[in-house]
């Protein structure tokens, strides 16, 4: 099976600190290439992958600014395409765009829709309802409006995220700085509590981060550690007493729920979009209303046993079992 995995060119795949589609398309390439699927990756050219990589650019245009987004993203996309024969399958982690090759190309092409930037790209998606494969990352973030093969939960390597029994005494807020994040709540929450709040994450609205988040930073109770890579992500994580995740949209899924209960570190989420199919209520966290609820949640996070939240992520959100999902896709598809 010679499958082609296209990837964003936002960031490298996968990504040094953000990019979360970029994460998972890497985790799903390289977990074929371990079913012995021929993968090659369609990403940018600093991409790190065991299968084949097929890049038009060197570096991605968020690290890259000079860089035009949609020039490369022409290109990148028109790289595979024109090359589509050459595969038996592609799998699409790009959004809307590619899908308006596919009804020139014979390669079927599976998307993973990774969530709706607004409901006015639904049309594109609605206009390839019958001749494209579509899949969701939680049953939230369906429309009504499009047909689904199925859902597929996002898959993380365990290996990255290693178990920790003993918590230390601070709350964590990991994830870009905007208010979609609730990043301002979080710090509420904590004054609230009267406990320490660790924030890490790119800044992605710099006026909310300095109207709503830096008034507050104290480096005492309210402390922000900047972006985050992969190995402080795995200790930042490990090692908080929970999450604060109090979101303030319908996210699709939500990447740094399930790292953090990898790591046995329950979560407090405000019960929007996805957070119900991410988190078992008062075993692997708590699911709230608003800042009141969060706080009395704080109190409560003795009850949760850190075991259990490792337990129900290596079952849901492990790699293994995504990569395993979407074999048994691509086979269907492929009538194999």
């Amino acid at each position: 099976m010679k499958v082609a995995v296209l990837s964003p060119v936002a960031w490298r795949t996968p990504p040094r600190h953000y990019g979360p589609w970029e994460q998972v398309a890497s985790n799903i390439a390289e977990g074929m290439v371990k079913k012995g699927v021929e993968v090659t990756l369609f990403a940018t050219g600093d991409s790190l992958t065991a299968g084949k990589l097929e890049s038009i650019c060197e570096i991605g245009y968020e690290e890259d600014r000079s860089q035009d987004a949609k020039v490369l993203e022409c290109l990148h996309i028109s790289n595979l395409m024109e090359n589509a024969g050459e595969f038996d399958l592609i799998h699409n982690n790009f959004d809307f765009l590619p899908l308006t090759y596919s009804g020139v190309i014979k390669t079927p092409v599976i998307t993973t829709i990774h969530g709706f930037s607004s409901q006015r790209i639904i049309p594109v998606y609605k206009k390839y309802n019958a001749t494209s494969h579509y899949v969701s990352i939680s049953n939230a973030d369906r429309s009504t409006e499009l047909e689904y093969l199925a859902t597929v939960y996002n898959g993380l390597d365990a290996k990255d995220f290693t178990f920790n029994a003993d918590a230390e005494d601070y709350l964590l807020y990991f994830g870009r700085i905007h208010h979609d994040k609730g990043t301002a709540e979080a710090i509420e929450i904590a004054k609230k509590s009267g406990r320490k709040l660790l924030i890490a994450g790119i800044i992605q609205d710099a006026n909310y981060y300095r109207e709503r988040v830096e008034p507050f930073i104290d480096n005492e109770q309210i402390v922000y550690v900047g972006h985050a890579g992969p190995e402080k992500r795995q200790e930042l994580l490990s090692k908080a007493s929970t999450l604060l995740h109090p979101i303030n949209f319908n996210e699709p899924f939500g990447m740094s729920v399930a790292e953090s209960m990898l790591c046995g570190t329950p979560v407090i989420a405000f019960n929007k979009g996805s957070m119900p199919e991410l988190i078992k209520h008062q075993e692997t966290g708590f699911l709230v209303k608003n800042i009141d609820e969060a706080v009395e949640a704080v109190k409560q996070l003795n009850t949760i046993e850190r075991n259990t939240c490792r337990e129900w992520a290596l079952a849901q959100f492990s790699s293994e079992k995504m990569v395993d999902d979407y074999y048994k896709l691509y086979q269907q598809i492929l009538g194999l």
